[in-house]
């Protein structure tokens, strides 16, 4: 018996420095084995039972693009790859093997920019900032900003939220603006304990990117 071969495809566009992940939608069982490819070098696995799980240098005869940032969910066999640069652009293949079938996921990821793990902004104290995540905001697409592990802020389709968290009120008491069509999320009145990594983490259907802003609030504005 002939098994099916289902291929579908996925586009993603970040910035370097970003994380982005590449979602395989499913939960691995032992009949299945998941293989990742990028230009056609294998560069994760995971195979059967799971006692078989690489990725990079062990998977591709010594390769070192990724060393180190790669990250492989064991549950669900999806890919992280950290702090991306621009000679990660390419094709990823996803192919899920199992006793029935064979379905392969083909992933373009386009990296622009400088490699730079964090996007940096610096103010004086009693000025606003804003944090734009330089992207093209889609219908489906859903963003979340975090302080720390604060909730700030969520898009999700054509509806938004925004300090709701008992911990973000508290902080960021009217302070917080969102801007519903670009995701960007302007903090007003900064003080210097606004100082710290914000984190915002967007969903385009099966990838996930992640962007950090390291802000810094010095001085007393006059």
């Amino acid at each position: 018996m002939r098994r099916k071969d289902d291929v579908s495809l996925s586009v993603n566009e970040g910035d370097s420095g970003d994380s982005v992940t590449l979602h395989t939608d499913v939960e691995t069982n032992q009949q299945e084995k998941i293989r990742w490819y990028f230009n056609d070098t294998r560069i994760a696995q995971i195979t059967g039972d799971q006692t078989n799980i690489c990725t990079d240098v062990q998977c591709n005869e010594g390769t070192e693009r990724f060393r180190d940032r790669l990250k492989l969910d064991h549950q669900t066999g999806s890919l992280t790859i950290m702090n991306t640069s621009e000679p990660d652009s390419g094709v990823y293949r996803l192919r899920i093997i199992s006793s029935s079938n064979i379905n392969e996921n083909i992933f373009i990821v386009a990296v622009y920019g400088e490699s730079s793990c964090l996007k940096r902004k610096s103010v004086k104290e009693g000025e606003s900032v804003t944090l734009d995540p330089g992207e093209i905001k889609n219908l489906n697409d859903s963003m979340t900003w975090y302080f720390s592990d604060i909730l700030m802020a969520e898009i999700t389709g054509d509806q938004s939220k925004i300090g709701t968290d008992d911990q973000c009120k508290e902080r960021f008491r009217n302070r917080l603006k969102l801007d519903h069509q670009t995701g960007s999320l302007n903090i007003t009145n900064t003080r210097t304990t606004d100082s710290g990594h914000y984190k915002l983490q967007m969903n385009h259907s099966r990838i996930s990117i992640i962007k950090i802003f390291s802000v810094i609030v010095t001085g007393e504005y006059h």
